[in-house]
């Protein structure tokens, strides 16, 4: 897929507040500072599109992109250790799971994972929540330029090993990066061919 137009349409703070469901969706979620918006620069080859920053949370609302007039990219807040209270961590949650239990047009989520750490409790939980309700989802492991691809094969199986206690068959996997590309002909070419399947 090559990508020809890339535009910020609206940024929502709950579902109800979304685009109409007219095209295919994609949402890009994954804890705090995994690499979520330099991914989507990545993908759409647009160098700002998505506001990148050194400071955990800084996504806060459901943040639409329209892509080549005909689906759309969806960035969500992340979830993990973001120095925020209790209360502004749990409405995020809700916001988030709200929009994935209820977003009719979602195709499937990608859900991101820094390939440099071990599996991460909240990760695991969060997939399994998403199997238990039936939302389609595909792993995006990020930053693989920061790891030898020999460290990078031994962290996918150590997530494959404890993936496995849950899941059979396993998610599909990608592995990327934003400053080597890896991975994005691959995500673009699962996109094109899910949109396929796509019925208003």
């Amino acid at each position: 897929m090559k990508i020809h137009s890339a535009e910020f349409v609206k940024s929502a703070t709950n579902v109800k507040e979304c685009p109409a469901p007219a095209f295919p969706e994609y949402a890009f979620i994954g804890r705090s500072n995994v690499g979520k918006s330099s991914l989507i620069n990545m993908l759409t080859e647009r160098k700002n599109l998505a506001k990148t920053s050194g400071t955990p949370g800084k996504t806060r609302l459901i943040n639409h992109f329209f892509i080549n007039d005909n689906w759309y990219l969806c960035d969500l807040p992340g979830y993990g250790f973001a120095k925020v209270s209790k209360s502004i961590r749990e409405k995020w949650e809700h916001i988030i799971k709200n929009y994935l239990l209820h977003r009719e047009n979602l195709m499937c989520a990608f859900i991101l994972i820094d390939i440099r750490h071990s599996p991460l409790k909240n990760d695991i939980e969060f997939l399994d929540w998403l199997g238990r309700k039936e939302v389609p989802f595909v792993i995006v492991f990020t930053k693989a330029d920061k790891l030898s691809d020999a460290k990078a094969d031994r962290q996918i199986r150590i997530y494959c090993k404890e993936l496995a206690n849950t899941w059979e068959p396993l998610p599909s996997m990608y592995i990327s990066s934003a400053s080597t590309k890896e991975g994005r002909e691959e995500i673009l070419e699962m996109i094109e061919t899910t949109n396929r399947g796509f019925t208003n």
